[in-house]
């Protein structure tokens, strides 16, 4: 496949380079056993929170198929981005084809940006449980909470959906070497040589649609919770409102945080870009079950009593 650029014939790059440890190829094993734990422990986490909310009946409520979703949102992240980086780390196979890297950034994207709308959707969850409890579960049916998670996915699609296009329509005659262990929209951009303008404009579009939006949401949101709970007059049923928060605050700081270290940390050296781009990838879908585990006392009964039955068996 080429291109002709002013006049010349540009052959595009059919390939690209996944890097690991910049310039210490060599101690890329020492990455692999820790991430490959890591990714491990994430896939056992969401499935054991997907599996205690199927099976425990009592958990059928908007929080919990909220959460579910979440853990779906998560595995699909981990599952997009764990073939490419552990090849990298175990077997040094750095060589990605154009088609897969561009299917690969695909999902990496949509993923992303479905999570951000699941929190939103959570906060929403948190205000109406906090402002008006006895309506809560009529408000909030599985009919809407279909409908919430169809258009948080379908908007994570729609975003998402014009990159592989912008991306292919650009020629690669420069080096084809990525700076990241999977494929990133803003990582393969740079590396065309053509002008990448309206690439850089829809990034920042979406940008703005989803992490922009999604914030201004969630703050809006925290607000009339923390209006409503101020309103209440037990100190105790005040914290008791609050504490219903602390795991969804929890994974709003984690998210949000690690996604903005990541995009403005690039100007630190590579080892510790490295690394941040690790942790964006790896950390989020890791801590969230921990999280709604440890701080989701019926969550954490459930899991308790499931691991009881397990000993008792053996």
């Amino acid at each position: 496949m080429s291109t002709i650029i002013n006049g010349s014939i540009v052959k595009n790059q059919q390939t690209f380079v996944l890097i690991g440890i910049p310039g210490m190829q060599g101690y890329n094993s020492w990455m692999a056993f820790p991430l490959s734990v890591l990714y491990i422990l994430t896939l056992l986490g969401n499935i054991t929170i997907l599996f205690v909310i199927k099976t425990e009946q009592s958990l059928h409520e908007p929080m919990y198929i909220f959460l579910s979703i979440l853990a779906c949102s998560d595995l699909g992240l981990t599952i997009s981005t764990m073939p490419t980086m552990l090849s990298v780390y175990w077997f040094d196979s750095r060589e990605i084809s154009f088609n897969v890297c561009i299917t690969q950034m695909f999902f990496i994207h949509t993923f992303q940006w479905v999570e951000s709308g699941i929190l939103v959707a959570m906060a929403f969850d948190r205000f109406i449980a906090i402002r008006d409890p006895l309506r809560y579960t009529s408000v909030l049916k599985n009919s809407v909470i279909g409908k919430i998670g169809i258009g948080i996915f379908s908007r994570g699609f729609s975003l998402i959906f014009p990159i592989p296009f912008l991306i292919k329509r650009l020629p690669f005659c420069r080096s084809n070497v990525l700076s990241h262990s999977y494929c990133l929209h803003p990582d393969a951009m740079k590396l065309a040589c053509a002008d990448i303008r309206v690439n850089m404009l829809y990034g920042l579009i979406i940008v703005i649609c989803t992490l922009g939006l999604d914030v201004v949401i969630i703050l809006l949101s925290y607000v009339l919770i923390l209006k409503t709970i101020l309103s209440i007059a037990s100190h105790k049923e005040r914290l008791k409102a609050l504490n219903t928060c602390v795991s969804h605050i929890c994974a709003i700081l984690i998210f949000y945080g690690v996604t903005v270290v990541h995009r403005f940390g690039r100007h630190l050296s590579p080892i510790v870009h490295m690394m941040m781009a690790n942790v964006y990838i790896v950390v989020p879908p890791l801590l969230n079950p921990i999280v709604y585990s440890v701080k989701t006392q019926r969550i954490q009964q459930r899991i308790c009593k499931i691991l009881q039955r397990r000993k008792i068996r053996s």
